[in-house]
């Protein structure tokens, strides 16, 4: 998946933390990547050894990196001057609560770390190079085990407080749908009505799985319940697209039937034809990499570069 480009201008190195597996990368961009590696993601001090140690190894092997991104899933800590700044904090990944990430990776490779969850960074790879090109204010939704979204409002990845989480957006229950949700804190939020745990629940196996008439109410339903969060977003953010990604989102005729339900339920209003148009709603255009793409862009933010 990853190609080998001689002759790489700036170093930087990405990183994509997921929950299942960190993604490693060396170059700067989808066009431009030297070196690649994926490591289980075991407990936190072996799996961040072992991505030291990738780094390691290819700053000995072709000179030291200009910078490195981390797209991290969380929730982490995006406040610079808060003394847990770089951790990843209330996460119910088992052993890896309170676990500081980008620190180890700055002290032992001695270049500046660009710091934020792996959803802002898929936003930001899909801005820079994917579904949201030319776009100053787009939102980037994953679709998987949870769900998350990544904002980019006036070119800026949004940020305050917290990051935002607009996965745990409450959602009007679909009539008739008596499931209590898979949440483990709000129970029937966007993520536990919506996510792929849920459809394994409902239906006794994946959504990936899933065919006949089953796949039609799977689909049914996850288009109703991400629609009403998308519901809500846009008419907070008001953005100029919506890119979704994951592994549910590949589910065939999903894409369309959140299309269509959100025009329903905008209800006409504010009345923008754009809202019914096939390119507000896409799919990724980065074939899963996203996170790992826009880590490059993290870098080279953390760097000083301007962007290209």
């Amino acid at each position: 998946m990853f190609v080998n480009v001689p002759g790489v201008t700036r170093r930087y190195g990405a990183i994509e933390a997921g929950g299942t597996k960190f993604v490693c990368a060396i170059g700067s961009g989808p066009d431009d990547v030297a070196a690649g590696e994926r490591f289980p993601t075991l407990q936190p001090t072996e799996t961040i050894e072992a991505v030291i140690d990738f780094f390691a190894a290819e700053v000995r092997d072709g000179g030291e990196l200009d910078g490195i991104g981390i797209s991290s899933f969380g929730p982490v800590e995006l406040r610079p001057s808060h003394p847990q700044y770089g951790h990843i904090t209330t996460t119910t990944k088992a052993g890896w609560e309170d676990t500081d990430l980008a620190g180890p990776v700055e002290r032992a490779l001695g270049a500046p770390v660009g710091f934020d969850t792996d959803v802002n960074g898929a936003a930001l790879g899909e801005g820079r190079w994917g579904a949201a090109q030319g776009l100053d204010t787009f939102v980037y939704m994953t679709i998987g085990t949870g769900i998350g979204v990544g904002a980019v409002v006036g070119g800026n990845v949004a940020h305050g407080l917290v990051h935002p989480e607009m996965g745990h957006v409450i959602v009007c229950r679909r009539p008739g749908d008596e499931y209590q949700g898979a949440c483990p804190f709000h129970r029937d939020c966007l993520e536990g009505m919506a996510s792929g745990p849920t459809l394994e629940a409902r239906f006794g196996q994946p959504g990936e799985d899933l065919a006949g008439s089953d796949g039609d109410e799977a689909v049914a339903l996850i288009a109703w319940y991400v629609a009403d969060g998308l519901r809500t977003i846009v008419y907070t953010l008001a953005p100029q697209r919506i890119v979704i990604g994951g592994g549910v989102a590949e589910m065939p005729g999903l894409l369309p039937a959140i299309r269509s339900r959100l025009v329903e339920i905008l209800g006409g209003y504010p009345g923008l034809p754009e809202h019914a148009r096939d390119d507000f709603v896409v799919a990724t255009a980065l074939d899963g990499l996203a996170g790992t793409y826009g880590a490059f862009v993290l870098a080279e933010r953390a760097a000083g570069f301007p962007a290209t």
